[in-house]
């Protein structure tokens, strides 16, 4: 395979994954065990076309946030948002200098997965039983926060489903509200960390001998997938569980750990 064409298909992956809550780590770990390992700056790069598409999809929302700060409700919105995003951070940043992570290998990945799925279905029921409650408090907004540095933290549990679930059955158990939220906290963090880790690699000298068009073709592909997945999704979630995305969780975690190496 070429290698303009595994760049295609990498950047499909990332953008087909990384705002479901399905884990892109976990399929990526999948298709580059086909494929061979990519640098972290492509990791990087295909990562920061998601964060594009994201945006794009909630560009209407965000400059709605921005223009409307006289309004007291979209005041109250930004600074949980903020809040939410200052909690990974002063909380994710010493616990990534301390190296407290789980390597990206079959087995820890598998298993966050499987157990991921099992959350998934758990906290859904919960939340549903409680019943409509849309709105977004501070609760919501600092739990989502350290559930994003519980996903940093245990690869395969994925960032988006560790925060729509927590914000649900913290208390916002509407689907479409907590989604909008931690899709919003998701534009600032993800942004923070990819910047964050490519003023690692260029400090360290270590951003390589790339293939440019390479990876143009992974950021463009990754950030078309993106944007279409997104807007499906938040279309899907309307009238839709989340059922379906926990049980293909507990499926892939089975089959990486009956299928895959256990190092790998």
């Amino acid at each position: 395979m070429t290698d303009l064409l595994t760049a295609l298909l990498l950047g499909i992956i990332e953008g087909l994954t990384e705002f479901l809550p399905v884990s892109s780590t976990g399929h990526l770990l999948i298709v580059q065990h086909w494929l061979g390992q990519r640098s972290d700056f492509f990791n990087i790069v295909i990562q920061a076309g998601a964060i594009l598409a994201i945006t794009l999809v909630f560009r209407q929302r965000l400059w709605q946030l921005a223009s409307g700060w006289r309004d007291a409700a979209n005041r109250d919105y930004v600074a949980k948002i903020a809040v939410a995003f200052l909690v990974t951070a002063l909380v994710g940043l010493p616990v990534r200098l301390a190296g407290w992570e789980l390597p990206e290998t079959v087995t820890p990945i598998a298993w966050a997965l499987i157990l991921g799925g099992v959350w998934m279905m758990a906290a859904e029921h919960f939340a549903e039983r409680r019943g409509d409650q849309p709105l977004v408090t501070w609760k919501v907004a600092v739990l989502v926060g350290l559930a994003q540095v519980v996903a940093g933290v245990f690869p395969g549990t994925s960032r988006s489903a560790a925060a729509i679930f927590m914000a649900m059955l913290a208390g916002t158990s509407r689907r479409s509200s907590a989604t909008e939220f931690v899709f919003l906290v998701g534009i600032p963090t993800m942004f923070a960390a990819s910047g964050y880790a490519f003023l690692e690699l260029a400090l360290e000298g270590d951003l390589g001998s790339e293939n440019w068009g390479a990876v143009a073709v992974a950021f463009a592909a990754a950030t078309a997938t993106g944007f279409v997945v997104v807007r499906w999704l938040l279309g899907y979630i309307k009238s839709h569980r989340f059922t379906g995305f926990a049980i293909y969780r507990i499926v892939l975690g089975a089959a990486l750990l009956l299928l895959m190496p256990a190092g790998s």
